[in-house]
């Protein structure tokens, strides 16, 4: 099956209050300003996508497992769920959609408790501690994953 050149960019929980949280680990740039640079990002590559942020971990997971004939792609910055959720891991893993987890802050160099990614194993890959550039590197690879499963084109091929 043919995959549509649609990701799904989702949200975790407190991630509407970028911009308060501690920049430090996470920034100076807002949800909004996050989401309209992933609106350009993806306007650049080509692609469509739709964003969506949620405090409540069922709604993720509801997202998660309406994907797979909506979209090509997942981009996931569970927060907080990343460290907890095995509903959004087995979400990811019953999707059959390539997801790419990313992190504004790189979570191997904060506390010990954020170390551990309980939907890393199930994603093509993660991408952290770029601040807001991880989402884009994210639609980048997400992108590229979708290239890999575009079909080829039949009939001669150049020698």
């Amino acid at each position: 099956m043919r995959r549509p050149l649609r990701i799904l960019v989702l949200h975790g929980p407190n991630l509407q209050l970028l911009g308060q949280r501690p920049v430090a680990a996470y920034g100076r740039a807002n949800l909004s300003a996050i989401n309209r640079a992933i609106a350009r990002e993806a306007q650049t590559l080509g692609v469509a996508v739709e964003v969506f942020q949620s405090n409540h971990e069922g709604e993720i997971v509801e997202r998660i497992g309406q994907a797979y004939r909506r979209y090509g792609a997942i981009v996931i910055n569970p927060a907080a769920y990343t460290h907890t959720s095995v509903a959004i891991r087995d979400a990811i893993e019953a999707a059959r959609v390539p997801t790419v987890e990313v992190h504004l802050s790189n979570i191997a160099a904060r506390e010990a408790f954020r170390h551990t990614s309980l939907i890393a194993p199930v994603c093509r890959g993660q991408i952290s501690g770029f601040g807001l550039r991880s989402y884009l590197l994210g639609l980048r690879a997400a992108k590229a994953l979708l290239a890999d499963r575009a079909p080829r084109p039949r009939g001669r091929q150049p020698t």
